[in-house]
């Protein structure tokens, strides 16, 4: 899948992943290649991408046509 990690200054990390894991409201979502479509509201926690991982306070994801968006105001 297509993936962009962006926070307001810009892209944190854009790229091709089978695997992405979010901290969802609800708990750490895994995200597959060919994943349904969705839009999920995060919490803190980390967005870990293949070679790395960012820090969130809050954001959202939305994945749709084998593209995922994580739209994320960065922790520390």
């Amino acid at each position: 899948m297509q993936v962009s990690v962006l926070d307001p200054r810009g892209a944190v990390w854009e790229g091709q992943a089978k695997a992405v894991t979010l901290p969802a409201e609800e708990g750490e979502m895994c995200v597959m290649d060919f994943h349904q479509t969705f839009f999920v509201r995060l919490t803190r926690g980390k967005v870990r991408y293949p070679g790395g991982s960012a820090s969130v306070l809050e954001g959202v994801a939305a994945m749709k046509g084998n593209n995922l968006r994580v739209f994320i105001e960065r922790g520390s």
